[in-house]
């Protein structure tokens, strides 16, 4: 299968990229300091992404994402990051678009399962020579002197 992707596209992992008229993607003005250059640019942007009806992304892993990430997703099945770290907009929306990709990313992992081992009879048996090598030292150290002459 030939995947055709734009530089706008989000490359998620090998097989699942969002093409980028999935998203909707604004600008609006930036809170906090920096002075005239904040009232008068718009370089906050936000990224908004539904879930329900990507088509980059199988029925199973969509589920995936939505029992994840079910707490950022908004009523309406949006999925919203913004980005004002920058003055720049065009690196806020990189920035955005590469955060929505790592939560995205987070969200489907799905970790190794951990495979219980036992300590071999061997080791075990060394574990207990030495306790009661170092219980005898102790036991050696708590004789009694008696002073009777």
């Amino acid at each position: 299968m030939l995947v055709c992707m734009t530089r706008s596209d989000l490359y998620i992992k090998p097989g699942i990229i969002i093409p980028e008229h999935e998203f909707e993607i604004t600008a609006s003005r930036s809170g906090g300091p920096g002075g005239q250059h904040v009232n008068k640019t718009s370089s906050r942007i936000t990224v908004r992404w539904q879930v329900d009806t990507t088509t980059a992304i199988p029925e199973h892993l969509k589920e995936r994402i939505k029992q994840k990430l079910h707490t950022q997703i908004s009523g309406d099945g949006f999925l919203i990051v913004h980005n004002s770290t920058s003055r720049s907009q065009q690196q806020n929306k990189e920035a955005a678009l590469e955060n929505l990709a790592q939560i995205i990313r987070a969200a489907l992992h799905i970790p190794k399962k951990r495979i219980a081992t036992k300590v071999s009879a061997s080791k075990q048996e060394a574990r207990l020579q030495k306790k009661a090598q170092r219980g005898s030292t102790k036991k050696l150290r708590h004789k009694k002197i008696s002073f009777d002459e």
